[in-house]
């Protein structure tokens, strides 16, 4: 994959600052402004302090956890001031003795502006397919789907 593409630099960042857990990495690939539709909890989440208190309790919740975070079936379109791309985000929480726990996978598109010579997420927005009978979100991927 290209090193040079922001998209793919971005996932790279996100992939390292979700499994260090460290909030202000996580944060900082984000705009002020910017507006989250996260499957978790909230229909949505605007401005970064908000997004910046979701990723402080995601973070403190895991206690001595980690989550590896693994990005598949990427794509992205570049222009010299927008990038947009999706991905799939597979999130597997590993104990401290290394075994793992627990995984989902969602559905991530991403916008970011170049701001200076930074590229930085404005819109985040994951999802999962829903079963039609059970109502559920289907958070393990078909492989080849």
């Amino acid at each position: 994959m290209n090193q040079q593409n922001p998209f793919l630099q971005v996932v790279a960042a996100y992939e390292q600052a979700v499994f260090t857990k460290n909030v202000e990495a996580f944060t900082g690939l984000y705009t002020k402004d910017v507006h989250i539709f996260d499957m978790w909890g909230e229909w949505s989440i605007q401005g970064l302090d908000n997004w910046r208190a979701m990723a402080e309790g995601w973070f403190s919740s895991l206690e001595t956890e980690r989550v590896v975070v693994t990005s598949e079936v990427i794509d992205s379109t570049i222009t010299d001031e927008l990038a947009v791309g999706y991905a799939y985000f597979t999130y597997t929480a590993i104990a401290e003795n290394g075994e793992k726990l627990r995984s989902l996978t969602n559905r991530v598109s991403m916008a970011l502006r170049k701001i200076g010579d930074n590229w930085k997420i404005f819109h985040e927005h994951t999802s999962a397919p829903i079963d039609h009978q059970s109502l559920q979100a289907i958070l393990q991927r078909q492989p080849g789907k």
